[in-house]
């Protein structure tokens, strides 16, 4: 086995194809399509949509259909790879068979770090809406009994974490498709005591682009991160029933899912509120619609909403990251004792991501300033980092498996290679705006720091492993 070609997983004669790493296939198709549609829902879209709307106004529409063009065509990437070699550790797996194993250790890291710092500022978001319905209770109890409930349901079989998520993922799901329903009607006016806005708050208040071409590359950078989360279906794919159609199915349904929920959600919102309303970012947008249209109890009933999709989140990053790491533990790109799996499930893996998710909880309380700030500032840009990494594996790795194995081709990517180096330049397209913005200039530079440092340890661990690899 050559340095840059990770073991591929074993074929089983149902044409499905067998879990590295020790894992099981406890995912029912219904836990995976269910995944699949709430990993495009998250606390970002609910609430985080509401600073991109105040910089852009009615723009932002553009902006979530720019950044979701872009989105689509990294997941078909992915898809393509992930349908053709189902891997627990997806996108860092591939990149380790394309690049070499140190674009696999970068990439995974990388993003394991991401998510368990993910997992804190989500603990985080649910422990203050909870605070908010129980004034006397201190946030760091609610964090801890999430951080609990969730580390034991990752500590159980998989399909406990895919139980949780299939209903998580239903009510964020019926939410989302409800308010949209809502939305649709008042605008056609027939929402019993509305009236139909027409263009009113599109044309309004400075036009459909107030801040010019500023507010709309503002909105841009923000949709851009709303949409991380889609990567973790390839993830929970290798555990599923069967994870070919799994990843193919999942990967087909994401455009009309993206159009849907993101820039359908958009775009009912600046059509009903006015843009520069300050409530669509004090009570995030979505809120601000339902209150704007005088639904009862509107605030209760997104927080319950939000906090489904904060306590979705964590559960789904403390799973990710926990596979990420036990991947790249099984191809010795960390400590073994991380990789050991019990029943099934990589158990240490699953407490170390936790208890660093709990580790940067502390950290908001007891160094907030400093280094938590760190933290989110690293973090900032790592999702683009991911894609770079998918874009750049699935240009070596079509023609590869073209050559070797076309039947596993089972999703292909679009246009092959124009759109591959379109979505490239795309990102390269917004790692100079986030330089050029201030609020972003930051993000990058730790998060370029951290992906430096990364890729430098792992060229060092590959050179050391060299010799004892080519002669094996």
């Amino acid at each position: 086995m050559s340095r840059t070609t990770a073991p591929a997983p074993a074929d089983r004669k149902d044409g499905a194809t067998a879990p590295a790493e020790g894992l099981t296939h406890g995912l029912k198709q219904r836990h995976l399509s269910m995944i699949a549609l709430g990993g495009v829902i998250g606390a970002g879209l609910f609430v985080g949509s509401g600073a991109g709307i105040a910089a852009a106004g009615p723009s932002i529409v553009i902006a979530y259909a720019i950044s979701g063009i872009l989105v689509m065509l990294v997941m078909r990437m992915l898809g393509e790879m992930s349908a053709a070699n189902p891997a627990s550790g997806s996108f860092s797996v591939h990149a380790e068979r394309a690049l070499g194993p140190w674009a696999g250790f970068t990439a995974g890291w990388a993003f394991w770090f991401l998510l368990c710092v993910a997992v804190g500022l989500e603990g985080i978001g649910a422990a203050k809406i909870m605070t908010g319905w129980f004034p006397e209770s201190p946030e760091w109890a609610w964090v801890a009994l999430f951080m609990l409930v969730f580390c034991v349901t990752n500590l159980a079989a998989v399909k406990n974490f895919g139980e949780f998520e299939f209903w998580f993922a239903a009510l964020k799901v019926g939410a989302i498709v409800l308010f949209l329903g809502i939305g649709v009607l008042a605008i056609v006016g027939v929402l019993p005591g509305t009236d139909a806005p027409g263009t009113t708050n599109l044309t309004g208040e400075g036009g459909f682009f107030p801040h010019g071409s500023e507010g709309l590359i503002v909105g841009l950078l923000a949709s851009v991160f709303a949409y991380g989360g889609l990567e973790t279906v390839t993830i929970a794919a290798a555990e599923s029933e069967h994870p070919v159609q799994g990843v193919a199915k999942a990967v087909r349904t994401a455009m009309w899912r993206i159009a849907l929920f993101y820039i359908g959600s958009m775009a009912v919102i600046v059509t009903l509120v006015p843009w520069g309303d300050e409530a669509v970012v004090e009570k995030g947008p979505y809120v601000a619609t339902l209150d704007h249209l005088g639904i009862p109890a509107a605030g209760q009933i997104m927080n319950v909403v939000v906090l489904v999709a904060l306590l979705s989140a964590m559960n789904a990053n403390i799973y990710g990251a926990s596979r990420m790491a036990g991947s790249l533990v099984s191809r010795g790109q960390g400590p073994k004792a991380l990789g050991r799996t019990f029943g099934g499930v990589p158990r240490p893996a699953v407490l170390v991501s936790s208890v660093f998710g709990f580790a940067c909880v502390l950290l908001s309380y007891w160094r907030p300033d400093d280094i938590f700030v760190w933290l989110l500032n690293t973090i900032g840009a790592i999702i683009l980092v991911v894609w770079f990494f998918i874009a750049a594996s699935q240009l070596v790795l079509r023609r590869r498996t073209e050559r070797e194995a076309p039947e596993k081709l089972v999703v292909r990517m679009w246009a092959f290679p124009v759109l591959t180096w379109v979505a490239l330049a795309g990102m390269a397209a917004i790692f100079v705006l986030m330089a050029r913005e201030e609020g972003t200039r930051v993000q990058l530079y730790w998060t370029g720091g951290l992906t430096l440092l990364l890729a430098a340890v792992g060229f060092a661990r590959q050179k050391m492993r060299r010799p004892v690899t080519e002669e094996s």
